[in-house]
């Protein structure tokens, strides 16, 4: 369980790896599409998308030793084990919040998100 401020330290501290992971994403779309064509790609070819996959792999799982539940890859969404007056809720990070800035209550998901007033 994370309070809301041990969440917040936890993401900006982690947030280099995140942001690299957003990186390698983004390269190995572009890797794929360029082999899809058939042409070749600045990228590399089929050993550097198992590279490059195997380097986000590493990445989700450092995330989730950190007992951070990935909830979505692309955009990245990331969810923190806490408690708001009482009640179990995830504090909810998605890609392009410059904070965590939203919590949902366990069994509502990401459709019941709501913001945050601290």
């Amino acid at each position: 369980m994370f309070t809301l401020a041990q969440a917040r330290h936890l993401l900006a501290t982690l947030r280099p790896r995140v942001d690299e992971l957003i990186v390698l994403r983004a390269d190995l779309a572009e890797l794929h599409a360029d082999l899809a064509d058939g042409g070749a790609s600045p990228h590399g070819g089929l050993p550097e998308v198992k590279a490059l996959e195997a380097r986000i792999y590493g990445i989700l799982d450092e995330l989730g030793e950190h007992d951070i539940q990935v909830k979505g890859y692309a955009p990245v969404l990331l969810d923190f084990a806490g408690e708001r007056e009482g009640r179990p809720v995830l504090w909810c990070w998605l890609e392009g919040d410059r904070d965590i800035g939203w919590y949902h209550r366990l069994e509502c998901g990401f459709a019941g998100r709501r913001k945050l007033n601290a």
